[in-house]
């Protein structure tokens, strides 16, 4: 499986959204993100704007995966795979560019939510890359995760 990775531009959003729907753990539907103020406008904004940078991963053209972060926050907001591309790197490859990313902007330390349940598979996939607790917990109740790059 071969992947291409490119920045995400607004276009690719609604894939992004789609495929939110459609990860194994943890998906949201579109209307699910709505609730939470996150629509196919206001994130094409954001992407358009800058404010939330991320990369696509493609195959034969098609998005298979994204991750996106806040350039105001040094958050990683989002990493996202369809469940048939798992397992072949590509979303430790979406989450190094973003910290790259965000790390030239300046910051020394950041952040993401994760699930503190270690049956799920972010749990140990981000603290296999050297993220770690920062023993604190964010208003949906995942944990918070920090990492020095």
């Amino acid at each position: 499986m071969e992947f291409t990775y490119r920045p995400a531009r607004g276009e690719d959003v609604a894939a992004c959204i789609d495929i939110r729907g459609k990860t194994r753990e943890n998906a949201f539907s579109a209307a699910d993100l709505a609730a939470v103020g996150v629509t196919l406008e206001s994130w094409t904004a954001a992407v358009q704007d800058g404010s939330l940078p991320g990369y696509v991963a493609t195959v034969d053209g098609k998005v298979a995966g994204y991750c996106f972060g806040d350039t105001e926050a040094g958050e990683i907001v989002v990493l996202a795979l369809l469940p048939d591309f798992e397992g072949h790197g590509a979303g430790k490859t979406l989450l190094n560019l973003v910290v790259r990313d965000l790390k030239a902007l300046g910051f020394q330390r950041l952040i993401l939510g994760c699930a503190s349940d270690p049956a799920v598979r972010s749990y140990g996939f981000y603290r296999h890359l050297g993220w770690t607790s920062t023993g604190t917990f964010d208003d949906r109740g995942d944990e918070v995760l920090e990492l020095f790059p």
